[in-house]
């Protein structure tokens, strides 16, 4: 059965959707079968993946909303082993509504239980957001993968983020779990840096994964040419540190 794992931070610009793609990507290029589903209405991890969103017949949103089978909404991408569910804009529309539907915190978990077992990993890239597309996500989801740049802020919504969690567990999905925290955008040359990795640290004890992604041109440029970045410059260090923490992932869950 596959194992599904949310990226989800509530704050916008701390590499979210880019540990999705190069994440999904990476553990995939170790020879996994891999998933990713895109529930951003931005559709950034669509496009990452070289997929055109204005060609995709079907969607997240149609299998959240339309009842379409998930597996008539799978893409094979151009990359070894990954294939995508991607977004469509009308994901903006879907908070709204989903705020009427039965069960309307299911609908993604119930969605793709049908192709859970075709897969080893699947990833869902949530939106910035904690409404009810990345409530679906939560529920849907074995674990959650939390990037957070190292900065103060990023401790401010931390709290916000595990009180998520825990109401999600509450309520709707006992067996959530933290797959762990990501340091994103790291340069360990910073005081700053210093002290919130241990404070995160303390926050998260052994949940901080040993793979931190570095600020790098070539992670920057390679969403533009539609590609992960191991497959755009396989020797940059944003590649290394992202199929350093695929190798993480996969060994942690052996």
């Amino acid at each position: 059965m596959g194992k599904i794992i949310a990226v989800t931070n509530q704050k916008g610009g701390v590499g979210k959707t880019t540990t999705a793609v190069n994440t999904a990507a990476g553990i995939a290029k170790l020879g996994y079968k891999v998933l990713l589903i895109d529930t951003d209405p931005q559709g950034n991890a669509t496009s990452g993946v070289g997929v055109d969103k204005r060609t995709v017949n079907y969607s997240a949103y149609s299998i959240m909303i339309d009842d379409i089978q998930a597996a008539d909404a799978v893409i094979h991408t151009k990359f070894d082993n990954l294939d995508m569910i991607p977004s469509s804009i009308d994901l903006a529309a879907a908070e709204l509504e989903l705020a009427d539907s039965e069960h309307r915190e299911s609908k993604l978990k119930n969605a793709i239980a049908a192709i859970k077992s075709d897969y080893d990993y699947i990833f869902i890239d949530c939106p910035p957001s904690l409404g009810l597309i990345t409530t679906n996500a939560l529920c849907a989801s074995d674990t959650i993968l939390v990037p957070i740049q190292p900065e103060y802020y990023a401790l401010e919504g931390l709290s916000q983020l595990i009180a998520t969690v825990r109401l999600i567990k509450r309520k709707y999905n006992p067996y959530l779990e933290i797959e762990g925290v990501l340091l994103t955008m790291y340069d360990g040359r910073l005081n700053l840096t210093q002290q919130v990795v241990q404070e995160v640290k303390k926050f998260f004890p052994k949940k901080v994964f040993s793979a931190v992604i570095p600020r790098g041109v070539r992670l920057s440029e390679a969403p533009s040419f539609g590609m992960p970045v191991m497959y755009f410059d396989k020797s940059c260090k944003g590649s290394l540190s992202y199929m350093q923490l695929a190798k993480e992932i996969t060994e942690n869950n052996k």
